[in-house]
């Protein structure tokens, strides 16, 4: 269904770099046609997230995180601050797909690709070293942790719970992304265990890496 003007907000901080987040952003986009909601995107950083923590970090891990963590954040984040919130959902969209879907990996030009595929201009791409917005961009990082604590990843999601207060939560960790009744039945299911005063963790062993064969 088409949100309406009376749609629940849902905030959805994400880092373009992450596999899982993806999946989970693909749901609430399969949410958002069944649920009367309203999907409002924001940027979160793994490279600022284990900043502080990088000697626990395996080898490859931290490797990845200095290599290619930043730079597509920062030119993200730059198109924020530059052509304005409205155009996340789609950069994210053309990135994840090019990223995850395709197998191009975070690259510079798979990048370069995605602002052009979108409208967006290729300066932003002068972002990709350096950027007088990562103030910005660890302003919204933080907005997005501070509401669910530090042991956590991306994604952060949070609604409006019945007081009127935010319910935020990670996750959910989940593959393949489900489709109509059943992403509707697992936001439903999702909404309810967070809503509980003092409900803090469900999980489970993942035995499966990303699916994106069905998206």
């Amino acid at each position: 269904m088409p949100p309406t003007s009376n749609a629940t907000p849902v905030d959805f901080w994400f880092d373009p770099l992450c596999p899982w987040a993806w999946m989970t952003s693909r749901w609430v986009l399969e949410v958002e046609k069944v649920r009367d909601i309203k999907v409002h995107w924001h940027l979160m950083s793994l490279a600022v997230l284990n900043e502080n923590r990088l000697d626990e970090l395996p080898e490859k891990y931290r490797e990845m995180l200095a290599t290619k963590a930043w730079g597509p954040v920062r030119v993200v984040i730059a198109a924020q601050e530059e052509h304005g919130a409205e155009v996340l959902g789609d950069l994210y969209t053309e990135l994840g797909t090019r990223i995850h879907n395709q197998g191009e990996g975070p690259e510079k030009e798979v990048v370069a690709a995605a602002l052009k595929e979108v409208g967006l201009p290729d300066s932003l791409m002068e972002h990709w070293d350096s950027t007088p917005y990562e103030p910005q961009l660890r302003a919204s990082h933080k907005e997005g942790i501070d509401k669910v604590g530090q042991d956590v990843g991306t994604p952060v999601i949070a609604v409006p719970g019945a007081d009127g207060e935010q319910i935020a939560f990670f996750g959910p960790v989940v593959t393949p992304t489900p489709k109509g009744e059943e992403a509707a039945r697992l936001w439903d299911g999702t909404l309810a265990v967070a809503s509980v005063p003092g409900f803090y963790e469900l999980k489970r062993t993942r035995t499966k890496s990303p699916d994106f064969s069905n998206l």
